[in-house]
């Protein structure tokens, strides 16, 4: 079995038995999607104990992905959030696209962004972790609206630069994960350079 990837701006550092579990079932998600993340792999994966499952997850496989979307959205958006304060947009762009860049490189380009999986794998079954993807794009959202509205962008031009940015981004990443190359995530970001730049504002 390759190596589960173990770095990246997803993964947070977590201590005990659940949140082991929860890391494990976020790098499944980074590599497998929702469909390849079974309890079987992650048990696997972590060595956990089967009867740890239901201990700490009651709801099962479902209650699982759900903490480890909301795991991984949470340090996510804290980094978005940290990247957006400390930076101007284009700085910010650059940083963020330097970790994935780092990430895919290090991971033989197979860990991509686990909320991205959730959102295009949920289904009608599981409309919690559709609900909690939307919540975690809608925080990436508000902070890149509200970095843009501080460097002088009219409030309805930045919500629409921030969610070309995250779409730009998280399509750009799949791609870089199929082309094995972080080229398109490169384009994507020189692109993004040139809208932050020229905007009207």
């Amino acid at each position: 079995m390759a190596a589960r990837p173990r770095t990246g701006p997803a993964r947070p550092r977590l201590p005990d038995a659940r949140q082991t579990m929860i890391a494990g079932a976020i790098d499944s998600l980074r590599v497998h999607g929702v469909s390849g993340t079974s309890v079987d792999r992650v048990l696997a994966a972590t060595g956990a104990p089967r009867g740890s499952v239901y201990h700490h997850f009651p709801g099962g496989r479902t209650q699982l992905l759900g903490d480890a979307v909301s795991a991984a959205g949470g340090v996510m958006s804290e980094l978005i959030e940290q990247l957006t304060r400390d930076n101007d947009p284009a700085q910010a762009l650059e940083q963020f696209a330097a970790l994935w860049r780092r990430t895919l490189r290090e991971s033989d380009y197979r860990a991509g962004c686990p909320v991205f999986a959730i959102a295009v794998e949920t289904t009608e079954d599981t409309p919690e972790l559709a609900d909690a993807a939307t919540e975690i794009f809608a925080r990436w959202h508000r902070a890149l609206a509200g970095l843009l509205v501080r460097h002088d962008f009219p409030a309805d031009r930045a919500a629409r630069l921030a969610t070309l940015t995250v779409a730009a981004v998280e399509g750009a990443i799949a791609l870089s994960r199929v082309q094995r190359s972080t080229a398109p995530l490169d384009d994507a970001v020189e692109e993004l350079r040139g809208f932050y730049a020229t905007a009207t504002r």
